[in-house]
């Protein structure tokens, strides 16, 4: 039998103790937790093991939404902990958002011992049923002999592309009871090489004359798969356009321009209008969000050949070399540095004003994580030639993600500055993940917009044609009475903070916030 040491003396290493040495082993270095009875010689073997850094999180949706922005900046998973099915119940719309992102990520879910499961405790539930439509893979532990195992293969199904959440349910015996030792991680599948004949078709449509749109994400929209596709748009006069929502833009000054396909579907259909031929390298087909009245579900015009030169889970740079060479693309064109936007000196608070300010100051290096909504409609086009930096989206549109997704972020990156800009209804779901960014002293800025509103879902009444809302709607919709005070929230979670209300105040303050170092927050009240 294994054995490790705890302090002076010696004890048995049981199942649990295996299956986290089993993750350190893999690779798996950071645990968002949030920890019940069921997994306490979890916790325990915590102590026991070198290498595993563990972050405590005060909901486990904070704890699923910073495993995604973890593994979205070290391109690789943490691990969750999370306390039986109630638990994994709370942490699933940011499994959601995570499975949408093809977040690489190891979910555990502690479960009753495999003997007390049939006496239907109160907390028993269908842990497997709830775990299946956000997981590409779950497994439930049967023994401590074989619980290490079953966490090498949660590591291999995680790391396979294009990244996948997976599910190991933890029974309180399988931890407990003598484990076996370090399970090693069977090989990570290579991604799969695209099809010449899709490679073919898309030559022939970009030698057609007639316009031709390539359509990134994953990793296409990256930097090295932007500058191979923007090689090609240069040879033959495509179009460049990344999906509406993408995990991961490297972006600013010295990268290749793009912006995204419009939220709002008549912006959209606008958009693509006029294209023959739509090349998918890593993206999925343009569909609206939601169904409208009157409008298409799929945004192509009727007409519009959709290719799919490579998806999520194919090797979509070296697809896109492959077409490079097939229509004789020329080199890479010398970075255009542009010129830094500059700060605006005066004029009203709104977004226009706001994203130019941000144009201007954001940091070399930093990582944005953007779930603005209406606010920051303008914020992605207006930052394009800003300092060189990472840009992070909500990808599955279950609001609640940016205050933990900055955590992860910043437990991901600690030498880079984070800003989470923040619209107010979507913060309210998670923003007990602030206390876990003073906890952990994470260089965090968040920036509320405080229109104490769910303002996109005002301009949602008029899509779908519910015409003439009335108090009852208009209610519903409104964050103002009473008003929530976002400063005293975050100065109660350990953060400091500032209300701003004029754009001279917003620069000063978000200088301020850039200057010094650790979690800091600012509502601006719009």
């Amino acid at each position: 039998m294994s054995e490790a040491t705890n302090g002076t003396a010696t004890a048995p290493m049981n199942g649990a103790e295996s299956l986290v040495r089993t993750l350190v082993a893999g690779g798996v270095e950071v645990c968002f937790t949030n920890p019940g009875t069921s997994e306490m010689h979890f916790v325990a073997a915590l102590d026991r093991v070198d290498g595993m850094r563990c972050v405590l999180c005060l909901f486990e949706g904070g704890a699923t939404g910073a495993a995604d922005g973890y593994a979205r900046m070290a391109d690789k998973p943490a691990s969750t902990l999370l306390h039986l099915g109630p638990g994994l119940a709370n942490g699933l719309a940011n499994l959601h958002n995570a499975r949408r992102a093809r977040s690489p990520l190891v979910n555990i879910v502690g479960e009753h011992a495999t003997y007390h499961r049939q006496y239907d405790a109160p907390l028993t539930t269908d842990i497997e049923g709830l775990a299946r439509p956000m997981s590409a893979w779950v497994r439930t532990g049967l023994s401590a002999d074989a619980i290490a195992a079953d966490g090498a293969a949660a590591i291999q199904a995680a790391r396979t592309a294009p990244g996948q959440v997976a599910t190991l349910i933890l029974p309180a015996d399988t931890a407990w009871n003598p484990g076996t030792g370090i399970a090693p991680v069977p090989p990570v599948p290579e991604r799969a090489r695209a099809d010449d004949a899709a490679v073919a078709e898309a030559a022939r449509a970009l030698a057609s004359g007639e316009p031709v749109l390539l359509h990134l994400g994953d990793r296409a929209v990256r930097g090295e798969g932007r500058t191979i596709a923007d090689r090609i748009a240069r040879k033959t006069g495509a179009r460049l356009l990344a999906m509406t929502a993408n995990a991961r833009i490297d972006r600013g000054a010295g990268t290749v321009p793009i912006e995204r396909l419009p939220y709002p579907i008549d912006q959209g259909i606008a958009a693509l209008k006029g294209y023959r031929h739509i090349i998918l390298v890593g993206a999925t087909e343009p569909v609206g969000f939601f169904a409208y009245p009157g409008r298409p579900s799929l945004l192509a015009p009727e007409g519009c050949r959709t290719i799919t030169l490579a998806t999520p889970e194919e090797d979509q740079i070296e697809a896109l070399e492959r077409l490079a060479e097939a229509v004789n693309a020329g080199p890479a064109a010398a970075p255009d540095t542009g010129r830094r936007p500059e700060l605006p000196g005066s004029g009203p608070l709104d977004q226009d004003t706001i994203g130019a300010a941000l144009g201007a100051l954001i940091p070399e290096g930093a990582v944005i994580c953007d779930e603005s909504l209406t606010t920051g409609r303008n914020f992605f086009a207006l930052t394009r030639a800003s300092a060189p930096h990472t840009w992070l989206q909500l990808n599955g549109g279950s609001i609640g993600l940016g205050i933990p997704l900055s955590t992860g972020a910043a437990v991901a990156c600690p030498e880079r500055k984070v800003i989470n800009l923040q619209a107010d209804g979507s913060g309210l779901y998670t923003v007990q993940a602030l206390w876990t960014q003073a906890r952990e002293r994470l260089d965090v800025v968040t920036v509320v917009w405080s229109n104490r509103a769910y303002a996109i879902l005002r301009g949602e009444l008029a899509n779908v044609g519910a015409l003439n809302p009335g108090p009852k709607a208009i209610g519903m919709l409104s964050l103002d009475d009473p008003a929530i005070d976002w400063v005293g929230l975050a100065r109660g979670f350990g953060l400091d903070g500032r209300r701003v209300e004029t754009l001279s105040a917003f620069t000063d303050a978000l200088q301020h916030a850039l200057r010094t170092r650790g979690p800091y927050l600012i509502e601006v009240v719009l």
